[in-house]
């Protein structure tokens, strides 16, 4: 079989599977249940995510002139939830891991709808009707629902009925997110034959969607007067999204590496902003720490 139609046929649909069920074995009923109590927090993390984030993705193209392929690109990435991946980086960022869990469960179902609605727009307006890529509304829900809803599903049963196995299994899980998600950007890259005329056109595009999102998320937390943790969280939710899942959905279902060059900018950057927020929250947590001593 030949490599490209391996990663096509295998190794991406075994990624998002292995990826959508880790996520599954760290979430609950109880997560969902969450929503109902206490909404506020909530409310404003889904607006941000669901409705913002995309709209500073549009925007973005349309400030810098993008079209085609590249700006179907940067409203995958835009139409994508978070991941495993955010709900570790809120934890060490001490926010509110109970809320950035929740944000992630709920938005791991909507998406599976308005992803295709999304990216099926795109496509219309960006590529055209005499694109050689489409998105079958029918056929990729039922994809994304093969690569997402079952395996959570599934993991979700597997945390319910064996939730020692889950525990000790959630650390390779996490692992394996990560060096699925590398080896997906070095596929992308490796089939993308103008890699440094897109990364000119969408680099800086796709480093600000991931800037300003968490910005925008922290700015409206704090409007809405939420505590420190939850700001936090809310801005990680709001700017760091599934890369592995965008890339899967460009080169697994759309076939096509340039769409796949912003997610693989900004999953680049993603792990670079993650960790400056990590480094500034444990910083204050230490001066605070120092201050009460004092």
């Amino acid at each position: 079989m030949p490599v490209d139609s391996l990663l096509k046929t295998v190794f991406l649909p075994l990624a998002l599977f292995i990826i959508m069920f880790g996520m599954g074995m760290s979430l609950t009923p109880a997560d969902f249940v969450r929503v109902l109590k206490r909404p506020k927090a909530k409310c404003v993390g889904l607006v941000c995510q669901l409705v913002l984030l995309p709209l500073t993705a549009l925007g973005l193209v349309v400030v810098f002139g993008l079209s085609g392929e590249l700006a179907v690109g940067m409203m995958l990435i835009a139409a994508c939830p978070g991941g495993a991946t955010l709900n570790i980086i809120s934890h060490l960022s001490k926010g509110d891991t109970a809320l950035s869990v929740t944000l992630t469960a709920v938005t791991s179902v909507v998406t599976v709808f308005t992803i295709p609605l999304i990216v099926g727009e795109s496509l219309a307006h960006f590529v055209g009707a005499e694109a050689e890529i489409a998105l079958p509304f029918g056929k990729t829900v039922i994809q994304l629902i093969v690569v997402t809803v079952l395996p959570i599903g599934l993991g979700m049963w597997l945390n319910r009925a064996k939730p020692g196995l889950t525990r000790r299994m959630g650390g390779t899980f996490n692992t394996l997110s990560v060096v699925f998600l590398a080896l997906i950007i070095v596929a992308a890259v490796l089939k993308e034959e103008n890699l440094a005329g897109h990364f000119r056109q969408v680099g800086l595009p796709a480093a600000l969607l991931n800037v300003l999102t968490m910005a925008i998320g922290f700015g409206v937390a704090s409007l809405a007067r939420l505590e420190t943790r939850q700001r936090v969280t809310i801005s990680i939710e709001s700017g760091i999204q599934n890369g592995t899942l965008a890339l899967g959905i460009a080169l697994g279902i759309l076939e096509s590496p340039a769409i796949a060059m912003p997610a693989v900018v900004y999953s680049l950057l993603m792990f670079g902003t993650g960790a400056v927020v990590i480094a500034v929250r444990i910083a204050r947590g230490r001066q605070m720490v120092c201050s009460t001593e004092g």
